[in-house]
């Protein structure tokens, strides 16, 4: 049975955001909000949801996202948007001290979220990303004019596929699951070509905005990266996928977190897919300490 199966739709700022809870969700209580990495979307956290049935679960997509709208042709995707996002939501359904859980980006944008506005934020699960993506700053004008340079390139033609099956197989090859998982976020994620439309365009595309694909115009210094970090009061909990690219990085973070308890998995990035009972057990514990 799926748990994630009750859709939610926020109207707070100038995107509309969708998001999937499971049952507990629909009571008067705060959420647990759950932030999806990139290119993925709510249904990343079907498995989590379905061991974790009494929390009130809230996956919420970002915008480009999912279900969630695209942002204006005269728009980027910037990380602080996310963040700005979310502080928008937030205020308007007056939610203070949430619980959030994030995976990869989602993590990031939670962590920034925690640093800059701790009355919104009382705990963090962070799965597979503790810090953030940070490059020397003595290359920051190399990282501004490649991204300018990717966002004046011609569009990408979007990709379309013959099934939902087919698309999902696509994803799984780029990524570090089953099949399985790929058809979870193939099903949310996924748009029929509209009537009317070449032959060429025929079948299934990814509903994801391909300007999600440009190059990012910057990058936090470790020292910028740090320094958000120590502003970071809550309790964090860091998931750590043994099999992930990520794991090298922790070192190099995990000692800026004043409350941290840092737990490793069995698993590549997607863990919290792959391993989803571990991952669980070990939120249950942290959440009931």
């Amino acid at each position: 049975m799926i748990a994630l199966q009750y859709p939610h739709r926020f109207n707070a700022g100038s995107v509309s955001l969708a998001a999937l809870g499971n049952n507990a969700a629909n009571s008067h209580v705060a959420p647990v909000l759950c932030l999806h990495g990139w290119l993925d979307n709510a249904a990343s956290f079907e498995p989590l949801a379905q061991q974790l049935p009494d929390i009130p679960l809230l996956a919420l997509e970002f915008p480009g996202h999912g279900h969630s709208g695209h942002r204006s042709s005269d728009a980027h995707y910037y990380f602080f948007d996310w963040l700005q996002d979310l502080v928008a939501l937030c205020r308007q359904q007056q939610w203070q001290q949430l619980t959030i859980i994030g995976h990869s980006m989602g993590a990031m944008v939670a962590t920034a979220l925690a640093a800059a506005f701790p009355e919104l934020v009382g705990r963090l699960v962070l799965i597979d990303s503790l810090g953030f993506v940070t490059d020397d700053a003595g290359n920051a004008a190399k990282q501004l004019r490649d991204g300018i340079n990717s966002r004046l390139k011609a569009p990408s033609r979007t990709p379309y596929y013959a099934s939902v099956a087919d698309a999902a197989a696509a994803r799984q090859k780029q990524s570090d699951f089953s099949l399985t998982e790929a058809m979870l976020l193939a099903e949310r994620g996924t748009i029929t070509a509209a009537p009317g439309m070449s032959t060429t365009e025929q079948g299934v595309s990814w509903r994801a905005d391909m300007r999600l694909r440009h190059s990012s115009v910057y990058r936090f210094s470790a020292e910028q990266a740090k320094a958000l970090l120590t502003a970071v009061d809550c309790p964090v909990l860091g998931i750590v996928a043994t099999d992930s690219a990520f794991a090298a990085k922790t070192t190099q973070f995990a000692p800026c977190y004043k409350q941290l308890q840092q737990i490793a998995v069995t698993g590549g990035h997607h863990c919290h897919m792959t391993q989803a009972a571990v991952v669980a057990q070990h939120i249950q514990r942290f959440l009931t300490t």
